[in-house]
């Protein structure tokens, strides 16, 4: 159903992955603090335009648009702004970094309220960020707040303050999904959303809070996503959520009634033993593929999920060793699949295009902060190691294994 059309390393492990909404731009963040914009090719040929005819024919670049190291510790999560002129980046060093997709500049900063308890104050990480609407950006964290910034108001990293602040779980907050406006909605922008953390699924409201609880479903959560335009009863069009768990089973869960899930495909068993599924991605309607989603699992499988017969119809491998940290799909159809060190582009599977998207133009960049602040590294190998360890424990991350015990070998398709 998909084939890769290239593959390309980072200089470190993936956390964060984030696809502009309207152009062919993925960026990435990792353990080592580092934020990367890469632009794909354009696969949409023109007879006046041999830089896109030759992407379709398979000889494109990636070019990398800039590269930074803008976090102090880890880049835990990343976000497009509405209409994608603004990357938002928060990290380990309980910042969060508004900049300038098209320069990498950074223009705004907030500064994320500490943790606190009986014994100590400390940073309490990010690990979810979305833009709501131009008005709204929304931060979950470990701890289980989360803040509501006014993107209005300009911010310092000293006196920043959230508008709002909820705590929707106990846990830390392990995914974020927007419900779509309501029919009477003025703005045309999202007031609802759902999250999970822990063994629960929540809604919230912006204005009234926490809405409504699910029962404890007795295991982790760690993903969603939305799906509507489902087959329903009546004249009612069918919504669901559907949420991805620590052991291999997807429910879904009819918008409305948040008590607790209706439906359960089984998507990922080994041994007995399901594996996580770190990541959800709605597959677009326009590829003719009816309604259907693809589940990033921790053993770097992405399987093909049809929404209605609720089956598995298909399998790929994104890697051998690391599971499936993020996935979407870019303006252009393309499935952008990134777990590990490696980041891969997917195409539909059409038998006659099966090179390489073309060589990846990594470069060296000048990996100095662009808001012109001294990141200098301060984080050892060792810290950085301990952060990606206690990542993947808390999202109970499997690893895939190499049987035969040899290195695992990256390689452009094709290419000897």
């Amino acid at each position: 159903m998909f084939e890769t059309v290239c593959s390309f390393p980072l200089k470190a492990d993936l956390f964060s992955q984030a696809i502009h909404p309207n152009e062919p731009i993925v960026s990435v963040g990792l353990s080592s603090g580092h934020v990367q914009t890469f632009r794909l090719p354009s696969t949409v040929a023109d007879s006046d335009d041999d830089d896109a005819a030759s992407s379709v024919n398979g000889t494109g670049h990636i070019d990398t648009i800039w590269s930074t190291r803008r976090h102090k510790g880890s880049c835990r999560c990343l976000s497009f702004g509405i209409g994608g002129e603004t990357l938002y980046s928060a990290g380990t060093d309980g910042i969060v970094k508004a900049a300038k997709v098209e320069t990498g500049v950074v223009e705004n900063k907030i500064a994320i309220p500490l943790a606190q308890s009986k014994s100590k104050v400390e940073i309490d990480s990010p690990c979810t960020i979305h833009a709501l609407s131009p008005q709204n950006l929304l931060l979950g964290t470990d701890s289980g707040a989360l803040h509501i910034y006014d993107l209005r108001i300009p911010y310092s990293s000293v006196s920043a303050r959230p508008e709002q602040t909820f705590r929707p779980h106990n846990d830390y907050i392990s995914s974020l999904t927007p419900l779509p406006p309501s029919e009477t909605s003025t703005s045309g922008f999202s007031k609802q959303w759902v999250t999970t953390g822990g063994t629960t699924l929540t809604v919230t409201d912006l204005r009234k809070g926490v809405i409504a609880r699910s029962e404890d479903q007795e295991e982790e959560l760690v993903s969603s996503v939305y799906i509507g335009g489902l087959p329903s009863a009546g004249t009612s069009v069918g919504e669901k959520i559907i949420v991805g768990g620590s052991t291999g089973i997807l429910t879904l869960w009819e918008k409305g009634v948040w008590d607790d899930q209706d439906e359960r495909i089984h998507v990922a068993r080994q041994g007995g033993e399901g594996e996580t599924l770190d990541s959800l991605t709605v597959v677009p309607d326009d590829l003719g593929h009816g309604k259907m989603i693809a589940v990033g699992q921790s053993d770097g499988q992405i399987a093909l999920v049809r929404i209605g017969s609720n089956k598995v119809v298909s399998r790929i491998q994104h890697d051998e060793l690391d599971g499936v940290a993020s996935l979407g799909f870019d303006v252009e159809g393309r499935m952008i699949s990134g777990g590990g060190q490696v980041v891969k582009v997917w195409h539909e599977a059409k038998g006659a295009v099966n090179g390489v998207l073309g060589k990846h133009m990594m470069g060296d960049s000048d990996d100095s902060d662009d808001d012109g602040e001294s990141e200098d590294g301060q984080d050892s190998a060792d810290s950085e190691k301990e952060e990606i360890s206690k990542q993947h424990k808390k999202r109970k991350r499997g690893k895939g294994k190499n049987r035969n015990g040899a290195p695992h070998v990256l390689a452009f398709t094709d290419l000897d």
